[in-house]
């Protein structure tokens, strides 16, 4: 068991450091090939801190387990608005851009609605999975338009500081591409391996370990990119980070999952789903009231999360 708790903390560091390769590559060329700073922020690195989720649960679609593979892309959610916003905002209150809010966070609470009424039979079918990929699709070139033609001088600075520089060759940046991939396919691999062997050693469901464990090991780029952005003080980079990534988890991740291989997720409870999906919804009137995420709204939604996970994982 000691040998499977260190795979599963070696995994984390090998998925944080191939996000955080991918992402510099990947911004580099973007930049290289004549894309906005802003642009690259929606699309390259608000998309590149969600590659970990993205790659574990095709992984664990690929190898038939959908407790993991679902319960990563819920507990990522759950956790990225309860722990990370939380402690984001303890850190430093985040001012919110109404126009960064007006369409961000209702298409994430839709998003969310979108894959519980997939995902109602405990089941995503391949047809299931192309509506919820098209629908990613579809939020990103509306998410592109919508930045070119309306983010105030103030949310481009932002998104500027945010985006990595250019290398010194395109050369460079393919490396770091290959070698990100690289990296997150073997740290996804040590992580599913490591948690389902963890899982059947402290005798709990791979649904748990998939909402815990596993949602907190592909969150890691996301906790970091929002924390030093709120100490920064660059609040839409943290919010828009956490709004952006539950949206791709919810229409990507079991899109392209479902895509590879039908999914069966039977262990993911309706509690579970409620909660994602409360959490969800809890967000939007709180950013709404002042534009503001305040200190002990941030400790509110932490102790939401410590309250379901102390429901969540067994006795």
């Amino acid at each position: 068991m000691a040998f499977d708790a260190l795979m599963v903390l070696g995994s984390l560091v090998l998925l944080y450091l191939g996000a955080a390769g991918l992402v510099r590559g990947s911004a580099s060329l973007a930049l290289r090939l004549g894309l906005t700073p802003l642009i690259v922020g929606l699309t390259v690195v608000a998309y590149g801190t969600s590659m970990p989720e993205l790659v574990v649960s095709s992984k664990a679609a690929l190898a038939h387990q959908g407790d993991i593979a679902v319960g990563n892309a819920v507990g990522s959610n759950t956790l990225n608005i309860g722990v990370i916003l939380g402690m984001t905002a303890l850190i430093c209150p985040l001012r919110v851009q109404f126009q960064l809010v007006k369409v961000d966070t209702p298409v994430m609470i839709g998003a969310s609605v979108l894959f519980l009424a997939m995902f109602r039979d405990a089941h995503i079918s391949r047809p299931e999975a192309a509506v919820l990929f098209l629908g990613i699709v579809v939020y990103t070139i509306a998410n592109i338009h919508l930045g070119r033609q309306h983010a105030a001088a103030e949310i481009r600075n932002a998104f500027d500081a945010s985006v990595p520089g250019l290398s010194r060759h395109w050369a460079v940046d393919l490396f770091f591409i290959l070698i990100g991939l690289l990296v997150l396919v073997v740290g996804s691999r040590l992580l599913v391996t490591g948690s389902v062997n963890l899982a059947r050693a402290w005798g709990v469901s791979e649904a748990v370990i998939g909402l815990t464990i596993v949602a907190a090991g592909t969150s890691t780029p996301e906790l970091a990119t929002s924390i030093v952005a709120a100490w920064n003080k660059q609040a839409d980079i943290a919010l828009g980070n956490i709004v952006g990534s539950n949206t791709y988890n919810m229409l990507c991740i079991p899109g392209i999952s479902g895509l590879l291989a039908p999914i069966d997720g039977a262990g993911i409870s309706a509690f579970d789903l409620g909660v994602m999906l409360g959490t969800s919804a809890i967000l939007l009137p709180i950013l709404w009231t002042g534009f503001r995420l305040r200190r002990w709204e941030g400790a509110v939604l932490l102790l939401i999360y410590c309250g379901y996970v102390a429901v969540l994982w067994p006795k």
